[in-house]
């Protein structure tokens, strides 16, 4: 396991205080604040840990404030209902005294019986014929601005290989529509609630970005004010986060100063194992209100 797969899980493993109630904290690499995945998939792990035997099915969060990296956040967790096969949670996470995201979160008992059908797994090309993120780092980084440079040459511990290149180097509108592969960097434990922690976490990383390929802009844009509103996942079967999964996103509507996103993740054979959608505040910023949400 490499350092920075090593440190996503370390973020992820909560510090228990008291029944119910968990602290986690962020990484230390200058953010003004934090990312909204990180907060989802520590969300998810604390309503996790108050759950037996049952795996989570969907969540739904909306972030309120933006999150201090620079100290902890404390996870409260109320148990809503243990039914006899739906266990439902709610968490509130809280920071200075005051919430800055909740949600929602619905686990089930696994059943194999019932009605099944799903589409068809959009094409695509194999991550495998991609640049990886070196060559990426070699093709596209040289004269790229200060802020996408050093987001892209740090180590992180999610990999992600898009299909296309175009909004990366076009200001002009495109099709708003990307597909992404995404992994883990490096390999993790079997624990399957762990897996569903991360890819909570990964899901978070480009899918208000689609949204903006419609205007040719991109999240890197210092005039624009953007933040996740909220974030919703629901989990269809099971996957495993290490291994390459085919992120399909679209934005069918900006508007009001938000912006809606849709996405659909993919096993290579061809097994949908996950639906998100997002909300998204994405405004042209003012000197005052430049890289803040609400």
């Amino acid at each position: 396991m490499n350092d920075a797969v090593a440190g996503l899980l370390d973020i992820l493993d909560l510090e228990t205080l008291e029944q119910d109630l968990f602290r986690g904290r962020s990484p230390q690499v200058g953010w003004q604040r934090v990312f909204g995945g990180q907060v989802v998939g520590q969300a998810l792990v604390a309503a996790t840990r108050t759950v037996k035997d049952r795996p989570v099915h969907s969540l739904h969060g909306y972030f309120m404030r933006p999150g201090d990296p620079s100290v902890p956040i404390v996870y409260q967790v109320e148990r809503i209902r243990d039914g006899g096969s739906f266990t439902t949670r709610r968490v509130v996470a809280i920071q200075h005294g005051a919430a800055i995201f909740s949600m929602a979160a619905s686990f089930h008992r696994r059943e194999d019986v019932g009605l099944t059908h799903q589409v068809t797994m959009p094409s695509a090309p194999l991550p495998e014929t991609l640049p990886g993120e070196k060559e990426l780092k070699e093709r596209f980084l040289e004269g790229a601005p200060d802020n996408v440079r050093a987001y892209w040459e740090r180590d992180r511990p999610i990999e992600l290989r898009p299909t296309d290149f175009a909004h990366y180097v076009s200001d002009q509108p495109l099709d708003p529509h990307q597909q992404v592969w995404v992994r883990t960097t490096g390999p993790l434990p079997d624990d399957p609630a762990l897996h569903a922690a991360v890819l909570a976490y990964a899901s978070d990383m480009t899918l208000l970005d689609t949204a903006l390929f419609a205007h040719g802009r991109s999240v890197f844009d210092r005039d624009l004010q953007l933040a996740s509103l909220d974030h919703a996942m629901w989990f269809h079967a099971p996957f495993r986060a290490d291994d390459w999964l085919l992120y399909d996103q679209d934005s069918p509507f900006s508007g009001s100063g938000r912006g809606f996103c849709r996405g659909s993740l993919w096993t290579r054979d061809g097994r949908l194992v996950v639906s998100t959608a997002q909300e998204g505040l994405m405004r042209e910023a003012s000197a005052r209100t430049r890289g803040t949400p609400g």
